[in-house]
């Protein structure tokens, strides 16, 4: 028996992962190629926060706290987001765009400062024979910061396009699809410039991060074609008094939502990502895993997180709260972070990799369910998608970058103490600082939870007359 054409694409199309995020609006082929820009800004986070991280330490020599102050300064770019996202709710042109030419910016301060950044790093190695001394600073310093600027325009704008695009529906899917393509990004590409950059040489430094600046320029171009439809302005209209920035902010956390997710994003964020630069080396130190096997933990952490993606799509899709979503991720990763400190006292690898892997689960469900509650915000007066989404990724983008810094930080305070025997015999260990962290972790948990509360109290929990019992029903 020969199925009719019709019948065999609809077979082929709902067989495909995230087929549900299709819509008319948003047909297949366009929303793969928007996806395009995740995989250029995840590229550009693997380069800046680990492949030049390790290339500029250990080829380069470049002292740690030079590094970490170059890696920082992307970071400080991030608050900027929810700027960005309200100019392109706003902006005017003739022919009627209003993310394109955000998404086109933004490709290009990521390109540029791609572009630039292998002459700024050799040059801060020491390897220079004519300039000012302080060249190599100030060239490495201005392309992390074009870089920066870049990626966190390219994300705020294509997110917003996204949200435009599709419809109230597909909306959560198409979110855990973005997700999805950001981590392919960031694994994939991983990969290769690991291996390309494996015979290190100056040269080859070159050829690589400006072939990912090229690579990047053909992404974005491909994943802008023809998403935005023409909607040419009038003079008049394009000379119109414009909303103010301040008016708009005031109008998106002054009553409603806003605001709380806010805190709860920040929040969130920092409580999952404190212990980003301390699971290899507590796996390492305190557990006596090789380094083969630390490297799992990335791959543990990524199967996680993409499990979570696909439950947040799976719940969504069948209309369960982002709130309580989000709320089931933190209750995950309350149960993971346990899982590391007993992991000591075990001494089980075992529940580390556990733990790790419910992180990722847990980190994965907050992460797409808050996002597609900033989606979904009912905004009012002069905010717009672009601003709630820019607002978003202010606070998720800064709190992950404190994160890190803090969650090092604490570490080594404490266990100098602990190991000094200034908090006494029973936890003169090095595992004292590990456990400190993901102690803060756990009350940061507990801190999210408490403010997600007021979140969930307004909705119920189904259509059903029955009356509705969770978390809904705890004190907070």
């Amino acid at each position: 028996m020969i199925l009719p054409r019709d019948t065999l694409k609809k077979l082929t199309l709902h067989a495909l992962p995230f087929s549900d995020a299709v819509s008319d609006d948003l047909p297949l082929g366009q929303l793969l190629r928007l996806s395009l820009f995740q995989i250029s800004v995840g590229m550009a986070a693997v380069m800046l926060l680990g492949t030049l991280n390790r290339v500029m330490i250990v080829e380069l020599s470049v002292s740690a706290t030079l590094v970490a102050l170059m890696i920082a300064i992307p970071v400080l770019v991030a608050p900027f987001r929810a700027l960005l996202g309200f100019r392109s709710d706003n902006y005017r042109s003739a022919i009627g765009w209003k993310r394109i030419p955000y998404l086109w910016f933004g490709s290009m301060w990521q390109f540029g400062g791609l572009a630039i950044m292998p002459m700024g790093l050799l040059l801060l190695s020491g390897d220079q024979v004519a300039g000012p001394s302080w060249a190599g600073e100030v060239g490495a310093a201005l392309a992390f910061l074009m870089t920066g600027i870049g990626m966190h325009m390219t994300q705020t704008a294509g997110l917003a396009l996204a949200a435009d695009r599709a419809t109230e529906e597909t909306r959560p899917q198409v979110v855990a699809l973005l997700y999805v393509t950001f981590l392919i990004g960031m694994g994939v590409s991983a990969l290769i410039v690991g291996a390309l950059l494996q015979n290190f040489s100056a040269l080859r430094l070159v050829q690589v991060i400006q072939g990912t600046a090229v690579v990047t320029l053909l992404l974005n171009v491909t994943a802008l074609w023809k998403q935005e439809q023409l909607a040419p302005m009038t003079r008049s209209e394009r000379a119109a008094p414009k909303p103010q920035f301040m008016k708009a902010w005031r109008d998106l956390v002054s009553g409603g939502d806003a605001g709380r997710l806010l805190i709860v994003v920040f929040i969130g964020t920092l409580a999952f990502n404190m212990q980003d630069v301390l699971l290899e080396p507590y796996g390492g130190e305190i557990l006596g895993l090789s380094v083969s096997a630390t490297t799992l933990l990335s791959a543990v952490w990524a199967v996680g997180a993409l499990i979570g993606f696909g439950l947040a799509a799976r719940w969504l899709k069948s209309n369960m709260d982002p709130y309580r979503m989000a709320a089931r991720g933190i209750l995950i990763g309350l149960i993971a972070f346990s899982g590391l400190i007993f992991a000591a006292p075990m001494n089980s690898s075992s529940v580390f990799f556990l733990g790790a892997f419910g992180i990722g689960l847990g980190g994965g469900l907050f992460a797409v369910a808050t996002l597609t509650a900033a989606m979904t915000l009912n905004t009012t007066g002069a905010a717009g998608k672009g601003l709630a989404l820019g607002a978003w990724g202010a606070a998720q983008a800064t709190a992950a970058g404190a994160s890190i810094f803090v969650g090092g930080a604490v570490r080594d305070l404490v266990n100098t103490a602990a190991t000094s025997g200034g908090l006494g015999a029973a936890l003169q260990s090095n595992a004292t600082g590990y456990s400190v962290v993901y102690h803060i972790e756990i009350g940061l948990l507990f801190i999210t939870l408490i403010v997600l509360g007021n979140l969930v109290k307004a909705r119920p929990m189904s259509t059903s007359t029955a009356t509705p019992t969770g978390l809904a029903d705890f004190p907070t």
